[in-house]
């Protein structure tokens, strides 16, 4: 595990099965529980995963998005993309060929905008909007 700026990125076990998931979802609670988690699930190493590692990452997905936070997956190998496929939630995660860029893009979405701030405020260039009505 390490952390570029406010994203943690999470390696994955060579498994992503129900005795592998248990111990990986431990280890990641903590990182889900904070406001606005952006969280990156590197599957570089995974070679085998089944419908209880993808029930962890949908897991994951959701209490992420509860905080109003995010969760990518990168470097997917073309087994576990297929098994994605088959089980039809592809559509559902992001996926990037590294970790680097899955980290990149959550800064590229500008989710470093300072917290507080209204999305109508200045730093989102529409602080006038009576202007262009």
């Amino acid at each position: 595990m390490y952390t570029t700026g406010p994203v943690v990125v999470m390696e994955l076990p060579e498994k992503l099965q129900h005795a592998e998931g248990k111990a990986f979802l431990v280890e990641l609670r903590p990182l889900l529980e904070v406001d606005r988690p952006r969280i990156v699930l590197d599957c570089s190493q995974m070679e085998n995963i089944d419908s209880a590692g993808i029930e962890i990452l949908l897991h994951c997905m959701e209490e992420a998005m509860k905080r109003d936070g995010d969760l990518k997956l990168a470097a997917l190998s073309p087994a576990s993309a297929a098994i994605l496929e088959l089980m039809r939630v592809d559509r559902l995660f992001e996926v990037f060929a590294t970790a680097e860029e899955a980290a990149q893009s959550f800064h590229a979405l500008g989710l470093e905008e300072p917290q507080g701030l209204p999305w109508y405020s200045a730093p989102h260039g529409l602080a006038n909007l009576k202007a262009a009505s």
